[in-house]
């Protein structure tokens, strides 16, 4: 299976949700996407940052009006819908279906033009970039689709160019096998927040325990859980130095 990677430059202004991302540093998405046929699409999405900045954002996540996809002056004509699937003080999780797509110049109906069915693309957003991963079964194509993605671009976008190699491996979290449970990311969130991490501490396992309204105990076990379930996913990923 072979990986072509490259990246997308935003100047300020130019996509409204690029913005967010320009403006709040701490912001960072990532996200798995399939287009299933010419004219539909779906988005798995994980935003990620400080409480503050995922609350100025998550308007944007679920507005259904906001054209997310393009990479052109065009904007998607489609019916789109969002569902807020998880959500926590440094975390977001969104489904996005984009169905009856008449025009969109969307990296995925781009590429969809060039290569066959079964490719899966992943793409994270941090500060003006966007870095898109496009896994194929068969890469003959992949100068059209160069060539096509660079003509496509918005004013105020630039095209980089990063590898075309085989696969190395899964490369995120957002489907990772050992994803922390809803209750252990609440309380590891919390943790972060308050300081239960800073040296010194700034807030004990008592007073975790009293702001999410369960027992001491509680806490610490889906604590340590968390923090077991991370250092097992560090240990075993892969090396990509």
């Amino acid at each position: 299976m072979r990986e072509f990677c490259f990246s997308l430059r935003y100047s300020p202004g130019v996509d409204r949700y690029m913005d967010a991302f320009i403006e709040h540093g701490s912001l960072r998405s990532e996200a798995t996407v399939s287009a299933l046929g010419p004219s539909e699409l779906w988005r798995l999405e994980l935003v990620t940052g400080e409480p503050e900045a995922l609350e100025r954002v998550e308007p944007l996540l679920v507005d259904e009006s906001l054209d997310r996809e393009s990479i052109s002056a065009r904007e998607c004509q489609g019916e789109r819908t969002h569902s807020l699937l998880e959500e926590g003080r440094r975390h977001r999780i969104v489904y996005t279906h984009l169905a009856e797509v008449a025009h969109c110049d969307a990296v995925p109906f781009i590429a969809a033009q060039y290569l066959d069915g079964g490719v899966v693309y992943q793409v994270v957003r941090e500060d003006d970039t966007a870095r898109w991963r496009i896994m194929m079964q068969h890469d003959e194509k992949v100068g059209m689709l160069y060539d096509t993605l660079g003509a496509q671009l918005a004013d105020g976008l630039r095209f980089e160019f990063g590898h075309l190699e085989e696969v190395t491996g899964w490369h995120g979290s957002l489907l990772s096998s050992q994803s922390l449970r809803s209750e252990q990311r609440e309380v590891l969130e919390l943790a972060v927040d308050r300081g239960y991490f800073e040296t010194p501490r700034e807030v004990t396992l008592d007073d975790l325990a009293d702001q999410l309204g369960v027992p001491r105990s509680t806490v610490s076990y889906r604590l340590r859980r968390a923090t077991a379930e991370l250092a097992k996913d560090f240990v075993e990923e892969p090396y990509r130095g």
